[in-house]
């Protein structure tokens, strides 16, 4: 079945003319009628009563037009929300972010976010930020916050805060009085990081062995949370 054809019948049905129908629809007089007898063939009925001076739809025209118009009206609605995705009105947007950074910085990304995208939901997908690279990259998220560097010929990157990488310790520990620490003053310490999927764990250890030395960790963690504590106790 052509929609057009369908169209062109519910234009004449509406109208009870063809007449009328050419008129309104700017099409002409034969092709609606051309129109609304192939669909009749096509589905093997009469849709119009013709033997009076007005048309009138048959059983099965009425039939046909309801159909026709619930059929017109679901095109008309899935227009209306291809639109709105493509205005990024409406839609889903998954992020991959690394616990850390979700707590610090996503509620006020998404408030901010939802403000001016109130159609457009979040998902949250919380993991080191390696891990969110592949990610990334195989398609499962759209988008991700992660610590740099990070691989300028595989993604789009878009730097959006610098922060200060500091030394956290004990409140009674030797060296907690000191404005500064070196590296090479840990050497004797024992470290307690972030687990294997982030990419501070390999930051610190490279930035240890660069200082002449290979850090002991005694615990590793994906929860920053727990690694204050730990490091408190």
């Amino acid at each position: 079945m052509e929609l057009q054809d369908l169209k062109s019948f519910i234009e004449v049905a509406v109208h009870k003319s063809f007449t009328k129908a050419a008129a309104h629809s700017y099409l002409t007089q034969p092709s609606l009628s051309k129109a609304v007898k192939k669909l009749e063939e096509e589905l093997q009925v009469t849709l119009f009563d013709r033997s009076t001076r007005h048309l009138h739809l048959t059983d099965a025209g009425k039939i046909v037009f309801q159909h026709g118009q619930k059929v017109l009206a679901t095109l008309n609605e899935l227009n209306v929300h291809l639109d709105e995705l493509r205005e990024i009105t409406s839609g889903e947007i998954k992020i991959g972010i690394p616990p850390l950074i979700g707590t610090l910085f996503f509620p006020k990304i998404a408030s901010d976010f939802n403000k001016q995208y109130p159609k457009v939901s979040l998902e949250l997908i919380e993991h080191g930020a390696k891990l969110i690279g592949s990610l990334i990259e195989n398609g499962e998220i759209d988008l991700g916050i992660v610590v740099l560097p990070a691989n300028e010929e595989k993604f789009n990157i878009y730097p959006f805060i610098q922060d200060e990488f500091v030394l956290y310790i004990q409140e009674d520990h030797k060296l907690a009085g000191r404005n500064s620490v070196s590296l090479h003053e840990l050497k004797d310490e024992r470290f307690i990081i972030f687990s294997e999927d982030f990419t501070l764990h390999d930051y610190v250890k490279d930035a240890c062995k660069k200082a002449g030395f290979t850090p002991a960790i005694s615990y590793q963690s994906s929860q920053w949370d727990l690694i204050i504590e730990l490091v408190s106790s």
